[in-house]
């Protein structure tokens, strides 16, 4: 109720308070005596709430007082979490690449010494994936720049789609993928790319505007 309708509440006393479910208490063993709430809003949308049960004193019962503070709380949280989430978003941004969603060369840079130092300390292999789009700028050039992206975005979701949490698939260049792979042996990343590769080669990109295109890559 509190999150949907964005407004505080409070239950001095649940027992005289017909919304009170009284089941959470039967499963839980637990007495519930009060409620205070407060939703985290920010710019007309609702985050999460804050929810406190019963006060430190035996049978006391929370008050409007209690009330205001939580109310204060809950705004500076509000914006400290807005804030947060603004700082994550532009991060991602910085990381990312804008078509394809992948990480971008920006991200490849700054993570490969940490990823190679890393695999060093721990004593475990670690490899890369080269992947090119052959004659790609024929797609361009025949259907469009707008066929172009969405073909490269469609093979981007594929490799996503076939590769551990672990793997960073990057978009390095406009036909040009990077997949960095830790714990990785050189044979086992070679059986990736062949089935990266042949997927690829199967697959009819662009089938949902008619086109049926067929690539290669290497």
């Amino acid at each position: 109720w509190v999150a949907r309708e964005m407004k505080p509440l409070l239950v001095p006393d649940v027992n005289k308070d017909p919304r009170f479910c009284k089941k959470a208490d039967e499963v839980s063993h637990f007495t519930t005596q009060s409620i205070i709430c407060v939703p985290l809003t920010t710019r007309g949308k609702c985050l999460g709430v804050i929810e406190l049960i019963n006060k430190v004193e035996e049978g006391a019962g929370f008050s409007e007082g209690d009330l205001l503070v939580l109310t204060t709380l809950a705004d500076f949280t509000a914006i400290a979490i807005e804030n947060a989430m603004f700082l994550n978003k532009v991060q991602e941004l910085t990381i990312t690449d804008d078509l394809t969603k992948l990480y971008n060369s920006r991200f490849l840079h700054s993570r490969l010494d940490y990823e190679v130092e890393r695999a060093r300390r721990f004593n475990y292999e670690i490899s890369m994936i080269f992947l090119d789009l052959d004659y790609f700028k024929e797609v361009n050039d025949v259907h469009g720049h707008l066929s172009g992206s969405k073909l490269l975005r469609e093979v981007a979701g594929l490799l996503a789609s076939m590769l551990r949490t672990v793997d960073m698939a990057c978009r390095y260049g406009g036909d040009e993928f990077i997949i960095l792979m830790p714990g990785t042996s050189k044979k086992n990343a070679a059986l990736v790319a062949e089935k990266l590769r042949a997927s690829i080669k199967e697959k009819a990109f662009l089938a949902d505007e008619g086109i049926n295109i067929r690539l290669t890559a290497s």
